[in-house]
């Protein structure tokens, strides 16, 4: 009989925090994330925008703009601390070992050069190929992920292409390589359903026929709800919930959590009232030192307004909440 054995863990971050400088003074963008992301597996973060959830994602892969910077905390990839790297080091990891796919794939994409010259460019950069080899690799990365006439594609500039096929040729990069993780930063954002469909679904046969680890980053819980197999809620630069899928939705433990799903509708609840959540995020230029969901949380006490921040704890085998007085199910 054969034992199966547990997923490694290929990616891990340690108290990573990560911090914005300018004139106006620091921006404390991810403050203390820990998480973990296992082989063959996906990983969804979720949260408001400003959370820090992208943030996270760029400070990954060393990809920060210039005013940020890594603070403290570790990125381990298979055991190898990414945070010490040097930027060549970083570039042999990016594009090979860890591929990412951007929100905005016209932002993402050179304007001035061809589709070809973009996704022969890894190819090239990682492997022996020749230029001929790569071009026709190239042509056959963007037939998979359902490109009409590819080999025209190739010559035709980012700008001639809709937002759907722009995301398809930056996910044709980001997998062209079979990395080991894949991050994506708001992979479906303004698609359609019909395209959405057809790139979750392209992510979904790369964990299972490749195993690769995926780090999907959205606000999108219908996405997590179908995609995911554990969840990080992120408020405010860290994170506040962190579990499997299962019990995300049907325990909620933080009140944030809770607050995001009843401002989702639901077919098995169609008469059920959406609730709104109130307040806005704080400041992340001058985040308090206590919870930062406290002016927007209904169960908020007297412990929430005297202590320091709460850190990450254990309510459930597998289920961690960062909360005084997490949410109680029957």
């Amino acid at each position: 009989m054969a034992i199966s054995l547990p997923a490694r863990e290929i990616l891990q971050v340690e108290d990573l925090r990560t911090a914005f400088f300018s004139k106006e003074g620091v921006v404390e963008a991810v403050n203390g994330v820990t998480f973990s992301l296992r082989e063959n597996s996906i990983l969804a973060v979720v949260g408001e925008s400003g959370c820090g959830k992208t943030v996270t994602a760029l400070s990954i892969l060393g990809l920060l703009p210039y005013s940020g910077r890594i603070t403290s905390g570790r990125v381990l990839f298979n055991g190898v601390d990414l945070a010490t790297l040097s930027q060549e080091a970083l570039r042999q990891v990016r594009g090979k070992e860890i591929g990412i796919v951007f929100q905005d794939p016209m932002s993402s994409l050179n304007p001035s050069i061809p589709i070809g010259t973009q996704v022969e460019e890894v190819l090239l950069a990682h492997t022996s190929a020749t230029r001929q080899e790569a071009h026709i690799w190239a042509q056959e990365l963007l037939t998979e992920m359902g490109l009409p006439d590819a080999g025209r594609l190739l010559k035709q500039y980012p700008f001639q292409l809709s937002g759907g096929m722009r995301q398809r040729v930056m996910l044709s990069i980001a997998v062209a390589l079979r990395p080991k993780v894949l991050i994506a930063d708001e992979p479906t954002s303004n698609l359609d359903t019909t395209l959405q469909a057809a790139i979750l679904s392209h992510l979904r046969l790369l964990k299972q026929e490749y195993g690769t680890a995926i780090l999907l980053i959205t606000h999108d819980m219908g996405i997590v709800a179908q995609m995911a197999d554990q969840v990080a809620v992120m408020y405010a630069g860290a994170i506040v919930e962190y579990t499997d899928t299962v019990s995300l939705f049907q325990h909620p433990a933080h009140p944030y959590t809770w607050g995001l799903l009843q401002s989702l509708p639901r077919l098995d609840d169609a008469g059920r009232k959406l609730r709104t959540m109130r307040g806005r995020p704080p400041d992340m230029m001058n985040l308090p030192a206590e919870c930062p969901f406290l002016p927007r949380c209904f169960k908020a006490s007297n412990i929430c307004r005297t202590s320091p921040r709460p850190a990450l704890r254990s309510v459930e085998d597998g289920h961690q909440v960062a909360c005084f007085n997490e949410m109680r199910h029957e």
